[in-house]
């Protein structure tokens, strides 16, 4: 692929991102702005015009999925052999070639998947009493900690000055800290922060080691660059070695990991860092429709603080589509009944379920709607509750394919084979059971022959060198392989259903439709949450939320937790909810009785689709930054017809119309009662009293005219 065609169809910013010269380079991309895009584009037009070698480059990001897509995208623009990985892919791969050597030939120690059972058992040596819940979250605290760079001595001061909110006194996790530490060295295992400090050591300790790694790797990309934490960056900064040949991408907006450690920091700093440093904002977003973009905007608009300084006003480059729905019900069951009803609509009118998605603060918030979901027989899937190559199922699935290659013939085709080989889990294509636990069960594995199929279909893989591509095997054996590679880089398929996801863990992800529940404050934001910077980290969760969905938002929040209970304020970082008053509001029920009211209608520029909050703006339909597009004559025409008329009824002339009015008429020019109305402080009212005459005005006419067929009539 020539470097012309790495360019073609890139926005302007995107181009200047991906055309940056070598050296620092910082794109601050927000959401759905194609930051993916911008630097593998960059990476491929850097390969391809010669100016780097695709395997001197180690491009790195926070997940499978994601270094994953990278890859693919890569190799898709012909620049093969670059190396996508996590961080901690990366470290892995490194201290595992050079365990020989920095280890004095012992093997490499077990890494361990969690912390949680060895936590637990240091916990019971220093005297502390936890069970499976406390377990994670001191294992939380010691995780924070590590990638911190703070030791088990330092942990009660650092701890301190964070605001940390541990599960004991600091000083007790501290003694809990040293007894993990002390008992992970005795049983030769090590957790992902040693695995990323071992890295660390080998280059900072051992200049052989260093000097052969940075040979190998002399351009360096980083994906999600506002969530590195102090750890992550030191092994970056290992990696460099003083050199400058870095290109970060992050948004400072999406900042929402800082109780893991995670800093926005490395990212606001990066200028100041990177003397003479390329900082390219890439703000079309081509995800969202302007709707949800003005939403977005309004929400993160409000925003105080240091990442406040980078936030970015998106601009939708998407059709219009629906205005955001504002749902308010008495109380969290009604809510969760009546998302589950929209989704079955939803998915009864062609919307796939796998593009739906519920988003809500905390994982406990789940059990609700997974109750309701499958009470309206609607298929979901909860994201972040186990890894899918983890499920039971599925581990059960991959050792009955291994066992089927035995036995069903290797010409039989790759669906078929893969069903048959299901069946001995007991495994119908045809008879999903009803909704709940075991309908999320029967698509684990129905994903499994959705992934047969797109094996199946791209029969070709990467292109070597000039030879062209090479054709693999399509077989159940080459299937098999093809899991494993995938259950290792925790490459998931795509399962059929509604997803259930905290706010978190939705981060980085898409849907048509996207269900925010639970806007209450109290939910949202925390109780937790007592401090600006927290509060702040709290607005930026609803921010990530609103930018997940591509065309329907839903917004809602139960009035009570449980029926009759408590009322609770809705959601303070909703712009609109903060216009009405942020005060109870109706909820919404049974629609035969008088007291329900629809919740206020969000009002979009109709310009940039930002969301309108002064009355004067919605009343113009436009934000005051805006162009206008006022036809002077038609204003002048309409203030002195308004003078006249003010006059002639002897009242005010802001009684008629006011001078916001007057702009919003000469700048939309209605030509009928429903684009009138539509104008907001124009009711029937105004509409009977003033509509023939503001239609003729609009018409052309003047207001002589106006007053002489006034007066034959």
């Amino acid at each position: 692929m020539r470097t012309e065609a790495v360019l073609a169809g890139l926005d302007p910013e995107q181009r200047t991102a991906v055309t940056a010269p070598a050296g620092p380079v910082c794109i601050l991309a927000g959401a759905g702005t194609g930051k993916t895009r911008a630097i593998t584009h960059r990476i491929a037009h850097r390969t391809l015009s010669g100016e780097i070698n695709p395997r001197h480059v180690l491009a790195v990001t926070f997940t499978a999925r994601a270094a994953a897509e990278m890859r693919a995208r890569l190799t898709a623009l012909g620049a093969g052999g670059v190396q996508a990985r996590t961080f901690h892919a990366a470290a892995l791969r490194q201290v595992r070639y050079f365990a020989a050597r920095l280890l004095d030939g012992r093997g490499m120690p077990e890494l361990m998947e969690s912390k949680v059972r060895v936590v637990g058992l240091a916990a019971a040596r220093a005297g502390v009493r936890a069970d499976r819940a406390v377990a994670r979250d001191l294992a939380g605290e010691i995780e924070w900690a590590k990638s911190s760079l703070v030791e088990p001595g330092e942990y009660a001061v650092a701890a301190a000055k964070a605001l940390r909110e541990p599960p004991f006194e600091p000083a007790r996790v501290a003694e809990v800290f040293a007894a993990y530490e002390s008992l992970k060295r005795r049983q030769g295992v090590i957790d992902f922060e040693d695995l990323l400090r071992a890295a660390v050591w080998g280059i900072e300790e051992h200049p052989d080691v260093a000097d052969q790694i940075r040979a190998q790797y002399r351009h360096f990309v980083v994906d999600e660059y506002q969530d590195v934490n102090p750890l992550q960056q030191r092994l970056l900064e290992a990696w460099l070695g003083g050199r400058d040949d870095l290109t970060v991408v992050g948004d400072a907006s999406q900042t929402i990991y800082s109780f893991t450690g995670a800093t926005s920091s490395y990212l606001i700093d990066f200028p100041r860092r990177w003397r003479g440093a390329t900082v390219v904002r890439l703000v079309r977003d081509y995800r969202s429709t302007p709707q949800v973009v003005g939403l977005a905007n309004a929400v993160i608009r409000q925003a105080r603080g240091t990442e406040a300084r980078l936030r970015l006003e998106l601009v939708g480059q998407r059709p219009p589509g629906p205005e955001p729905e504002l749902k308010i019900f008495p109380d969290e069951p009604g809510e969760a009944n009546a998302v589950a009803r929209r989704c079955r609509e939803l998915i009864a009118a062609g919307t796939p379920a796998s593009e739906i998605a519920i988003l809500f603060r905390t994982n406990a918030q789940s059990e609700a709607y997974e109750e309701a979901l499958a009470e309206a027989q609607v298929p979901y899937v909860v994201r972040g509750a186990e890894r899918f190559f983890e499920r039971a199922e599925v581990r059960q699935a991959m050792v009955a394919l291994r066992a089927a290659v035995r036995s069903i013939p290797g010409e039989t085709p790759l669906r078929q084979a893969v069903v048959e080989g299901l069946a001995a889990t007991g495994w119908n294509p045809h008879q999903p059971p009803p909704g709940g636990a075991a309908r999320e069960q029967w698509e684990a594995l129905a994903a499994l022959v959705a992934l047969a199929e797109e094996y199946a279909a791209e029969p070709e893989i990467l292109p070597i060198g000039e030879a062209g591509r090479v054709q693999r095997e399509v077989t159940l054996a080459a299937f098999n392989d093809e899991l494993a590679r995938r259950a290792e880089q925790q490459h998931a398929p795509t399962m059929a259903g509604v997803t259930l996801a905290s706010l978190h863990s939705a981060k980085g992800l898409e849907w048509d439709a996207v269900f925010l529940v639970g806007l209450a404050d109290g939910t949202l934001p925390t109780t937790y949450a007592k401090t600006a910077e927290q509060l702040e980290e709290e607005r930026r969760l609803l921010y990530v939320g609103v930018t997940r969905a591509r065309q329907l938002l839903w917004l809602s929040f139960g009035q009570s937790r449980a029926p009759g209970g408590r009322a609770r304020r809705p959601c303070r970082f909703l712009p609109h909810l903060e216009r009405s008053g942020a005060g109870p509001a109706q909820p919404t029920g049974d629609r035969s009785r008088k007291t329900d009211r629809r919740p206020p209608k969000i009002s979009s520029c109709r310009i940039c689709g930002a969301t309108l909050l002064a009355g004067a703006d919605r009343k113009l339909g436009r934000c005051p930054t805006c162009p206008s597009d006022v036809d002077e004559d038609l204003f002048q025409r309409l203030q002195d017809w308004r003078a006249s008329t003010a006059a002639e009824l002897k009242v005010p002339a802001y009684v008629v119309f006011t001078d916001a009015t007057l702009v919003a008429v000469a700048e939309r020019r209605p030509t009928d009662p429903a684009q009138l109305l539509a104008i907001a402080g124009i009711g029937p009212r105004k509409l009977g009293q003033y509509g023939d005459a503001v239609f003729a005005l609009v018409g052309g006419a003047s207001v002589d005219e106006l007053g002489r067929k006034n007066f034959e009539n």
